[in-house]
């Protein structure tokens, strides 16, 4: 047999990029989260913040301390006036929103970078029939009044309690939740 036929009849070598990692993974990692559908069809699924403003968890960190959800809102008005300690990340995948202390508007395809420290108030615009927006949120949002004065905050922890709650009432059970959670 020639070199060239050797050549022709022999295997064609394996692209290693095409490989997968053969070494067992850490064992102290948590399992990696894939969700199918970020914005569901089934209702269940969107946790109910007030009147017409929901989220739909993706993960909620509790060894980090922050939570990826989808904000959804059928309604035109303010929906909060918050301030974060730490950065939130935003991307509009439907509608639009703006906040009052600026003059810009994150509309459907935008991503949001906010900074730490900063207290800004969330409005939905009239025109607007349904804002959905993925958020990371790293830390606490604490809600204020006018003035900076305290009135409440949200933390992964109050997430995972109003999660539970509203599984546990739409039939899905209080354990529903434990997906999200790494």
């Amino acid at each position: 047999m020639t070199t060239a036929e050797q050549r022709a009849s022999a295997p064609a070598p394996v692209d290693e990029r095409w490989q997968p990692y053969r070494k067992p993974q850490p064992a102290e990692a948590v399992p990696e989260l894939v969700i199918a559908a970020a914005v569901p069809q089934d209702e269940r699924l969107w946790v109910p913040i007030e009147k017409n403003v929901w989220f739909r968890p993706l993960l909620l960190s509790t060894s980090s301390g922050y939570w990826m959800s989808v904000l959804r809102v059928r309604r035109a008005g303010v929906l909060s006036r918050h301030r974060h300690p730490q950065p939130v990340h935003g991307y509009v995948i439907k509608g639009s929103w703006r906040y009052l202390e600026h003059d810009w508007v994150a509309s459907e395809g935008g991503y949001v970078y906010e900074a730490p420290g900063e207290t800004h108030t969330l409005v939905v615009d009239p025109h607007v029939d349904e804002m959905i927006t993925l958020f990371q949120v790293n830390g606490t949002m604490i809600y204020v009044d006018p003035d900076g004065a305290v009135t409440g905050f949200d933390d992964v922890f109050t997430r995972i309690d109003k999660c539970r709650a509203h599984y546990t009432a739409a039939g899905l059970g209080a354990g529903f939740v434990d997906q999200f959670i790494r």
